[in-house]
C-alpha cells in the first residue's frame, strides 16, 4: 500500500518553509521551534520508509507518479530503493542536528536561514528520489540558490567570493547535464516515437547510444556531460577548488550540510546515471575516474597535512575521503560499490560531526588556527573525548564506521586494480598522520594560553547534538549489516544492467 510517505518527506520541508514566511522576524524562538518540529517530522517519516522498505526487492518502492507536463512526457515521478533510502535518511537526520546545534547562536535573519535550509532539504531529497530526469534537473538546480545564500549571507569574510565560485562551478556542470538529458529524451523518441524523461524508460534505450568512433561519439559525449556535473559536485580532482573556499567561509550549519549531503549528490549521480544508464561508456571512462580518484585521495591528504586552519584541514580531508567513494564506484564490484554507498553515509556522519565540533570550538575561542590552541584536553576533557572518537572514525579505526566502508572499497577493488588499492592505502596512512597530528596540537601539550584555560566543556545541548551521530558511528562500525543488507539487491541489479 502506497500512502504517499515519500512525497510527504520530499515536500514537507517546502510546506514548512512557506509556513515560516508570515511569522515576524523577531520571533526567533518560534522559528527555531517550528524548524525543529518540521525536521523531526521528516526524519520520522523517513524512518517509516526505512522500516517499510523490502530489502529483497531491488526495484524502486514507495513510488508516486503524477502527470506534470504530459505534452512533453514529463511527470512528477519519485521512488526509492536500497541505495537512495540511506541518503534520504542521512539528509533528514542532519537537518534537526544542525538546527539544534545553532539553537543558542545569535544569528541575524534566522528566519531566512531556516527557510533556506528547508528549501535546500527539498532539493537534496528530490535529487535522491527523482525518477524523471526533468524533475531530477529541477531539484538539482533548486539546491544552488539556498546554498548560495547560506554561504553568501551567513558566511565568513570572503563569503561572497566563495558563494559565487560555488555557484559558477556548479552551474557550468548543470548546463551540460541539461543538454545530456535533452539528448537522451530525443534519442528515446527517435527509437520509440515517444517523448519521455522517465528514468526507467531512458535506461532501456540509453545503452544503445553509440560509443564507438572515438571520444566524439554520442554516448561518450553524453557520459562526459553528466560526469562533469557530478565530478564538480563530488568534487573529483581537479574540479575540487571551490570546496575548501565554500567550507571555510560557510557557517558551521552550511558546512555540515555541504559535507554531509550535498557532495553525495555527485557520487549518487555517478552511480545512478553514469553507471546505471551508460554502462558501455562507463567501461571506457572507469580507468580515468579511478586515476582521478586516487590522485584526489593522496592530494587531499597531502594538502590537508599543511593546513594551519582546523576547518580548512577538515575541508581538504573531504577531497581525500570522497576520492575513496569514487574509487569504489570505478572498481565496479559488488563489494566496492556497496562500500562506496556506505562510505557516502560514513563521510556524512564523521565529517559532519567534525564540522560541528570545529564550530563549537570557534564559538568558544573565535579562532580556528591550530597554533592558537594546545592543551585543551585539560580544560575540555569530554569535548576532547568526543572529538577524538570522531577523528578515529574519520581515519578508519577498526570498530568504527569509516573502517567498514574503506575496507569494502579496497577489498572490492583489489582484484582489478591492486595499484589503486596501494595508493588508497597510502591515503589512509596520510589521513591518520594529518588528523592525529592536528588532534595532538590542539588538545595535548602544555595549556599555556590563558584564553584556553577557562573554556567550557561540552554542554548538555551539544552532547545531544552529537549523540545520534556518535551512535551511528559506533553502530555501523560494529554491525554494518543493518545498512549493507538493504542496498545489496539494488546494487546487484544496477551493476547487472
Amino acid at each position: 500500500m502506497n500512502d504517499h510517505v515519500l512525497t510527504i518527506v520530499l515536500l514537507a520541508p517546502t510546506v514548512f518553509a512557506i509556513l515560516l514566511l508570515p511569522i515576524p522576524r523577531r520571533w526567533k524562538k518560534v522559528h527555531r521551534v517550528l524548524t525543529i518540529i518540521a525536521s523531526s517530522i521528516m526524519f520520522a517519516f523517513s524512518l517509516k520508509l526505512w522500516i517499510g522498505l523490502d530489502p529483497d526487492d531491488p526495484g524502486f518502492q514507495f513510488v508516486d507518479s503524477l502527470p506534470w507536463i504530459p505534452q512533453l512526457g514529463i511527470s512528477f515521478h519519485v521512488g526509492i530503493d536500497g541505495i537512495s533510502i540511506l541518503l534520504v535518511l542521512l539528509t533528514t537526520l542532519l537537518l534537526p542536528v544542525v538546527v539544534l546545534a545553532a539553537w543558542r547562536l545569535n544569528i541575524e535573519h534566522i528566519k531566512s536561514l531556516h527557510i533556506s535550509l528547508l528549501l535546500l532539504t527539498t532539493g537534496m531529497i528530490g535529487t535522491f528520489v527523482a525518477l524523471d530526469l526533468f524533475l531530477f534537473y529541477v531539484v538539482w538546480e533548486i539546491t544552488l540558490i539556498p546554498m548560495y545564500f547560506i554561504i553568501g549571507v551567513w558566511g565568513g569574510p570572503r563569503r561572497i567570493y566563495a558563494a559565487v565560485k560555488f555557484f559558477i562551478f556548479t552551474m557550468v556542470g548543470s548546463v551540460l547535464m541539461l543538454v545530456a538529458i535533452l539528448y537522451l529524451a530525443w534519442y528515446h523518441h527517435s527509437v520509440t516515437g515517444v517523448w519521455t524523461y522517465e528514468y526507467l524508460d531512458l535506461m532501456a534505450t540509453a545503452p544503445q547510444i553509440a560509443v564507438t568512433g572515438g571520444l566524439l561519439s554520442p554516448g561518450l559525449l553524453v557520459f562526459a556531460a553528466f560526469a562533469l556535473a557530478f565530478a564538480i559536485k563530488v568534487p573529483l580532482f581537479p574540479f575540487h577548488t571551490w570546496l575548501p573556499d565554500a567550507h571555510v567561509e560557510a557557517p558551521s550549519t552550511g558546512s555540515v550540510i555541504l559535507a554531509g549531503v550535498l557532495l553525495k549528490m555527485g557520487t549518487y549521480g555517478f552511480l545512478r546515471f553514469n553507471r546505471g544508464m551508460l554502462p558501455d561508456a562507463w567501461d571506457v571512462f572507469a580507468p580515468l575516474i579511478m586515476v582521478l580518484a586516487v590522485i584526489g585521495i593522496v592530494y587531499g591528504a597531502l594538502v590537508a597535512m599543511v593546513q594551519l586552519d582546523v576547518k580548512k584541514l577538515v575541508a581538504y580531508s573531504s577531497v581525500s575521503h570522497m576520492g575513496f567513494v569514487m574509487l569504489g564506484l570505478a572498481a565496479g564490484t559488488q563489494a566496492s560499490t556497496q562500500g562506496a554507498v556506505l562510505q557516502m553515509v560514513n563521510h556524512g556522519l564523521s565529517t559532519g560531526a567534525l564540522f560541528l565540533l570545529v564550530g563549537m570550538l570557534y564559538q568558544r575561542r573565535h579562532t580556528r588556527m591550530i597554533a592558537d590552541f594546545g592543551g585543551l584536553a585539560r580544560a575540555m576533557p569530554v569535548f576532547t573525548g568526543v572529538f577524538l572518537l570522531v577523528t578515529l572514525s574519520s581515519i578508519g579505526l577498526p570498530g568504527l564506521n569509516g573502517f567498514v566502508g574503506e575496507f569494502l572499497i579496497l577489498a572490492g577493488a583489489w582484484g582489478g586494480s591492486p595499484v589503486a588499492v596501494v595508493f588508497g592505502g597510502l591515503g589512509i596512512v596520510l589521513g591518520a598522520v594529518y588528523m592525529l597530528w592536528m588532534v595532538q596540537r590542539v588538545f595535548w601539550g602544555p595549556l599555556d594560553n590563558d584564553a584556553n584555560r577557562l573554556l567550557p566543556d561540552l554542554t548538555i545541548r551539544e552532547f545531544f547534538v552529537m549523540f545520534p551521530l556518535l551512535v551511528l558511528i559506533l553502530w555501523i562500525g560494529v554491525y554494518p549489516t543493518t545498512f549493507l543488507s538493504p542496498m545489496e539487491a539494488a546494487v546487484r541489479l544496477l551493476l547487472a544492467r
